[in-house]
């Protein structure tokens, strides 16, 4: 039960706070068209986590904020359970609050914690139900009338867990697809893979190869130039170097000999002379080892060229191509218990077809439970919102029940028929209800709807539009009716209904201070006979429309 709703800066209303009574059973919200009472159903739809814009927050403001007190009762273990999962629990108590800022982002909390929008969502449902001027239209749309009945039969969790099988169906039927179509080429598949996978086997590659063969062939093509370059300084280091160091060698040790103080240096240049030795040594073998074979380069540049046409064909590195030869040889394993695949998904996608069909068949059952439940009570609630011989028919479209026909919402397609007068036959609901009956049939709705939830506030939004005469009296006694067991929020224009609210508040607008303001109070009894004087008549009441108006109120309190 909503208990208490504090507003600051949306759109027209800078400040506001309202306290409802506990017991109130129906509050009414009536003002002048324009006054603002749209922006209380807004103030409540930001609640709920729908989508908002900065664009309501009110000029010259930085934020808006939005904050709500709902009392719970322990008799709904969903919502006491959803609050214990989420970390939410606060006694008896939920308070739901949204800040909404100018750069377009908002913050939503839960009893304090910060919460993501879906989950507020989710928690609203549990909360209050709303229902404005434009639900209606979705009266009009046959799509959605499997959605009322869905609605009505609580099938949602059947449903949904119907669609996930169903979207697990329509998944594998396409992996089975796709294993034909390979199926189909597979021969000439293998044989295009096996192609591949010989001409990289018979390669026998070597991972880095490419690099040593880039480098022998370099020295293949040089290898005149290496022979002679090397030998020169061979010739070089080992006849005249090296001698030389030898010599120095040697008087150096004949002077250490005399000098015991040149003995260091004696022994640094002779370690350099035997390192000279050491270095033409190697030079030497490395000339030896150079060879000018044409042959060999031709064999080289034939082995470059092979690595390089299977890198154009198959990766970028000798590591790709290898990569490549392995994945088709997975590939050919795979075509090969192809046939078996096949096979054991068949078998798979028969037994989800079978368990698909049991469940479309179990959902059809349920909504046509359902549909005898909604004619039967659309029937006695039309009784009392003036529709004496009205009636509401739930139509199925006939179908042979096969998979073609099959959607993620079962095998149903269902419309609303109806008929307004006796001895016309019913029609779709589209083509022949005018806007007046389509609010009553919408109030009707809601009526049955509220009766098997555990929602205890509903918000009508000027549900009584098009509405007018006896219709509008059966509409009043209606929705007071539903007040006697649930708290009821009423924004509405008709003088019957706002007579009969256990609590009535006045929206209205003026300007202070070169601003437009909106404010929200509580009528006294007294005022209560002034605004339903002023729905009666307008600039035009008289005595008669005083009195008329007290009558009403009376009239209200029984």
């Amino acid at each position: 039960m909503l208990c208490e709703l504090r507003v600051e800066n949306l759109a027209l209303i800078e400040s506001l706070e309202l306290q409802f009574n506990e017991t109130a059973g129906l509050v009414v919200m009536t003002g002048e068209t324009g006054a603002g009472k749209s922006i209380m159903l807004r103030a409540i739809k930001l609640l709920t986590g729908e989508r908002a814009s900065a664009d309501w927050i009110r000029t010259g403001a930085d934020s808006c904020v939005v904050e709500a007190l709902f009392e719970i009762k322990a008799n709904n273990p969903q919502l006491v359970s959803f609050l214990q999962e989420g970390g939410f629990e606060d006694g008896s108590t939920v308070i739901l609050k949204r800040i909404l800022t100018q750069d377009g982002r908002s913050k939503l909390y839960i009893n304090g914690s910060m919460a993501p929008a879906k989950k507020v969502s989710e928690l609203a449902v549990f909360l209050l139900n709303v229902a404005s001027q434009h639900d209606h239209q979705q009266l009009l749309q046959p799509a959605l009338h499997l959605d009322f009945l869905d609605t009505l039969g609580e099938i949602w969790p059947v449903r949904e867990k119907f669609q996930q099988l169903f979207n697990r169906w329509k998944y594998d039927k396409e992996q089975l697809r796709a294993l034909k179509e390979k199926e189909q080429d597979k021969e000439q598949k293998r044989d295009f893979l096996q192609y591949q996978l010989n001409e990289i086997e018979q390669a026998a590659i070597t991972v880095g190869e490419d690099e040593e063969l880039a480098a022998e062939k370099k020295r293949l093509k040089n290898s005149d130039t290496l022979v002679k370059v090397s030998q020169q300084s061979y010739s070089v280091l080992s006849n005249k170097v090296v001698d030389e160091l030898a010599d120095i060698r040697r008087n150096l040790a004949e002077l250490a000999q005399l000098d015991p103080d040149i003995e260091g240096l004696a022994d640094e240049i002779s370690e350099y002379s035997y390192m000279a030795e050491e270095y033409a040594q190697r030079l030497r073998e490395y000339r030896d080892s150079l060879e000018v074979n044409p042959l060999r380069l031709d064999q080289v540049t034939e082995r470059i060229d092979l690595l390089q046409h299977l890198k154009r064909k198959y990766g970028e590195t000798l590591e790709d191509v290898l990569d490549f030869a392995r994945q088709a040889q997975d590939e050919l394993e795979q075509i090969d218990s192809l046939e078996h695949h096949i096979a054991e998904s068949e078998k798979q996608l028969a037994l989800l077809e079978k368990q698909l069909a049991e469940q479309a068949d179990d959902l059809t059952s349920r909504r046509k439970k359902t549909a005898e439940l909604l004619q039967n009570g659309m029937a006695e609630e039309m009784k009392s919102l003036a529709f004496n011989q009205a009636g509401l028919e739930v139509r199925w479209q006939d179908g042979n029940h096969s998979l073609e026909d099959l959607r993620n919402t079962g095998w149903d397609r269902v419309e609303f028929f109806f008929s307004a007068n006796p001895g016309e036959p019913a029609r779709a609901l589209a083509k022949v209800a005018s806007g007046g009956e389509l609010s009553r049939l919408l109030l009707a709705m809601k009526c049955i709807l509220a009766k098997k939830d555990l929602v205890e506030t509903v918000l009508f939004d000027e549900v009584d539009a098009g509405i007018g005469g006896e219709a509008a009296e059966a509409v009043a006694r209606k929705i007071k009716q539903l007040a006697n067991h649930h708290q009821v929020f009423c924004i509405t224009h008709l003088p019957q209904i706002a007579a009969r609210g256990t609590e009535h508040f006045l929206v209205a607008k003026a300007v202070t201070g070169e601003r437009t303001q909106s404010s929200i109070n509580k009528l006294a009894e007294d005022d209560r006979i002034t605004e339903v004087v002023r729905m009666l008549a307008g600039d035009s009441a008289t005595a008669q429309t005083r009195a008329w108006a007290e009558e009403l109120l009376e009239k209200g309190k029984v």
